[in-house]
C-alpha cells in the first residue's frame, strides 16, 4: 500500500466547508484504492493570523514541509475586516506568496472545462460554446510583477508614489514554458502565447526563450497573441483554444476571465507545482458573505483533489472518475445557490449534499 502525508489548509471563509467535502472525497478513494493518505490540518491565512500572529505560522510550514502534497482552501478576508490585519500580513501577502516562494511553485495550471451539458451555467451563447469549452491556462507563478522589489514614500515634490518592478530571468521563463510545451503536446499540440511585446520588453524577452525552446518541440504548433486580444477572444470564441501559456499578472487576471466564461470561479480548481513540492487549490476567493451558510459548491475543492490525485500520486484513472462524478452531479440537474438562481429550474442543495452526491457517484463507479 501506498502512503502519502497531506497538509489540509482549510483556509477562511468558505474555505472549511468546501475542504470538509473534498475529505470525504479523498477518504473514498482511500476506500476505492491500495493506498492511505495521512492529513495533516493547519492553520493558513487570517485564521493563522488571529490565532498565532503570522498568517503562515511556523508549525504550518513544517507540516507542508513534510508533506508529499498540501491541499490548500481559498483564504482572505472582506475588504472592510482586511483592515484589521496589517498590510504586509494580511493572507495574500503574508501566507499565499511566502508559500509560492518557500516551494517555488513556478507552474500554475487552471483548468477551464464546460462540457455542453453544463452549457447553462455560462454567460455565453451557445452558439459560442458550442460542443463545450476544454483549455488550460499555464501562468508563471513566482516571478514579475507580483514578486519584484516595491517601494513606497513620498517625493521631492511632497506627493505619495509607489514603485513596483517587473522582474524575470531567462530562467524563470525557460522553465514555465517548458511545462507548458509539455502539456500542449499531451492535448492538441497547440500553444497560443500570450505576451504584450508592443509594449513591454518583459514580453520581447519572453518571447526570444519561447523561440529557443520551440525548437525541442517541433511537433507543437505556437500561435503568438497579444494579451488584450486574448482576453476579447476568450469571450468570443474560446473555443480556439488549447493550452495558454503567459506570465504572472496575465495569468492571474485572463484566469479569473476564465471562471467568467464558465459563469464561475466556483467551476475552477487549480494545480501549483515546483520540481519539489506542489499545493492545489480553488482559483476563487474565500467569499466571506456566504461563509457558514451551506451555499458554496465544492466543485474547485473537489477538482483541486482530482488534479492532485493525477499530478502528484499517479492516480490519473481515479482522478478522471472524481471528475465524472462531480460532473454527474450537475448532469442530474443539481446545483448549488451560488452557482445558480432558485428560478433557474434546476434542483437546489447545499454545500454538504453536493459533497455527499459526488462521494455517491464516485462510490458507484468501477474500480481502477
Amino acid at each position: 500500500m501506498k502512503n502519502y502525508k497531506v497538509a489540509v489548509l482549510a483556509g477562511d471563509g468558505i474555505g472549511p466547508e468546501i475542504t470538509q467535502e473534498a475529505i470525504k472525497v479523498l477518504k473514498l478513494v482511500e476506500e476505492r484504492n491500495d493506498v492511505s493518505f495521512e492529513l495533516m490540518p493547519a492553520l493558513f491565512g487570517a485564521c493563522a493570523y488571529f490565532e498565532t500572529g503570522d498568517a503562515f505560522p511556523l508549525e504550518t510550514k513544517e507540516i507542508c514541509d513534510s508533506a508529499d502534497a498540501i491541499l490548500k482552501g481559498p483564504i482572505g478576508l472582506s475588504h472592510e475586516e482586511s483592515k484589521n490585519i496589517p498590510v504586509d500580513k494580511q493572507p495574500e501577502r503574508g501566507a499565499l506568496l511566502p508559500m509560492r516562494r518557500r516551494y517555488n511553485t513556478y507552474a500554475n495550471f487552471r483548468p477551464v472545462s464546460l462540457p455542453k451539458a453544463l452549457a447553462h451555467f455560462s454567460p455565453l451563447k451557445p452558439e459560442i460554446i458550442g460542443d463545450g469549452i476544454d483549455l488550460v491556462i499555464v501562468r508563471e507563478l513566482v516571478g514579475g510583477l507580483y514578486f519584484g522589489e516595491k517601494e513606497t514614500g513620498v517625493n521631492e515634490k511632497g506627493l505619495r508614489y509607489v514603485r513596483e518592478t517587473l522582474e524575470y530571468d531567462e530562467g524563470q521563463i525557460r522553465q514555465i514554458l517548458v511545462q507548458a510545451f509539455k502539456l500542449a503536446q499531451t492535448r492538441k499540440k497547440v500553444l497560443h502565447n500570450i505576451h504584450k511585446s508592443n509594449v513591454l520588453k518583459s514580453s520581447v524577452l519572453w518571447n526570444e526563450i519561447l523561440e529557443e525552446v520551440a525548437t525541442d518541440y517541433q511537433d507543437v504548433k505556437v500561435i503568438n497573441i497579444l494579451v488584450d486580444a486574448a482576453a476579447t477572444l476568450l469571450c468570443l470564441k474560446p473555443t480556439q483554444f488549447d493550452v495558454m501559456v503567459m506570465e504572472n499578472m496575465f495569468g492571474d487576471i485572463l484566469s479569473d476571465q476564465g471562471g467568467g466564461i464558465l459563469g464561475s470561479l466556483g467551476l475552477m480548481p487549480s494545480a501549483c507545482i515546483g520540481d519539489e513540492k506542489a499545493y492545489y487549490e480553488p482559483s476563487h476567493g474565500s467569499a466571506p458573505d456566504i461563509a457558514g451558510k451551506n451555499m458554496a459548491n465544492p466543485y474547485s475543492m473537489i477538482g483541486s483533489v482530482a488534479m492532485m490525485l493525477e499530478n502528484s500520486f499517479d492516480m490519473a484513472d481515479e482522478a478522471k472518475n472524481v471528475w465524472a462524478a462531480m460532473q454527474g452531479v450537475f448532469a442530474d440537474g443539481y446545483s448549488t445557490a451560488d452557482l445558480s438562481k432558485s428560478d433557474s429550474g434546476v434542483k437546489m442543495i447545499g454545500t454538504e449534499e453536493f459533497g455527499d452526491k459526488v462521494v455517491e457517484k464516485l462510490r458507484d463507479m468501477p474500480k481502477v
